[in-house]
């Protein structure tokens, strides 16, 4: 009975696949025909010849500036929000304000990073101010429910012997939670720098500057070779940034 359950659910999987095709209507016979490979090979040799003279690289240095800028600031202020959002959503400000908070939090991740970046450019302009502010109002709703799941499992005790003590809510937060649960927070906030630093490259896409933006105008004017450079602009970037967050993790973290 369950040998032909699976068949049938296999079977019921492939026809969504061939359904899914026929409503698309995508035809793989054309991708793969001779003049589109002919197409694409033109298109992709123009990539292997990167532009490299000093106008162009100068740019390209101004834009990763800009887009190193916009991922570190917008992670610092999602840090700064999200702990801020973490306590009420951790329960240490009664059940109200849990939900709403919680509520609050939902709303802010479940929206990608390119929509906040398209409503931001709506706001505040073209430029990087939105892609900053794009960044920091995703990963504060990421890093907000990340820290509050790690505050709820540290443990109360020190916080509530400072409490007994006479010390004060920030008094007995500060010196009796954030201590044990610091390299935790600081783990969850490299991370997510990490992965902003990636999604800074491609917010330029709707114009919220950097790297992204530069290819963005390079792709749109078929400017291969220059699109190349700022590829490879992009690749560096990324690997220095996992390289210094790794680092940072081992040194910080570890200990």
């Amino acid at each position: 009975m369950s040998r032909a359950l699976n068949y049938l659910l296999l079977a019921a999987l492939l026809l969504a696949v061939a359904a899914s095709f026929r409503f698309l209507q995508i035809d793989l016979s054309e991708l793969t025909s001779r003049e589109s490979l002919r197409q694409m090979g033109d298109y992709a040799s123009g990539f292997l010849q990167p532009d490299f003279s000093a106008p162009h690289l100068a740019a390209i240095g101004r834009g990763a500036l800009e887009t190193l800028a916009m991922s570190a600031v917008g992670t610092l202020l999602a840090a700064l929000l999200g702990l801020l959002l973490a306590l009420p959503a951790a329960g240490r400000c009664g059940a109200l304000a849990l939900h709403a908070t919680r509520l609050l939090l939902n709303a802010l991740r479940a929206i990608p990073e390119l929509v906040w970046a398209a409503l931001m450019v709506l706001a505040a302009g073209l430029g990087p101010n939105a892609g900053t502010l794009a960044l920091a109002l995703h990963t504060a709703g990421v890093l907000g429910r990340l820290f509050a799941e790690a505050l709820e499992n540290t443990p109360a005790e020190p916080a509530e012997a400072i409490r007994l003590a006479g010390g004060g809510r920030i008094a007995a937060f500060c010196y009796g939670t954030l201590p044990g649960v610091w390299p935790q927070l600081l783990a969850y906030s490299l991370y997510r720098w990490e992965n902003n630093i990636r999604m800074a490259s491609v917010l330029g896409f709707v114009g919220a500057g950097g790297l992204g933006q530069m290819l963005y105008v390079s792709l749109s004017l078929f400017q291969e070779a220059q699109a190349a450079s700022v590829i490879l602009a992009m690749l560096l970037l990324v690997l220095a940034v996992d390289a210094l967050s790794a680092w940072s993790r081992q040194r910080w973290v570890s200990q």
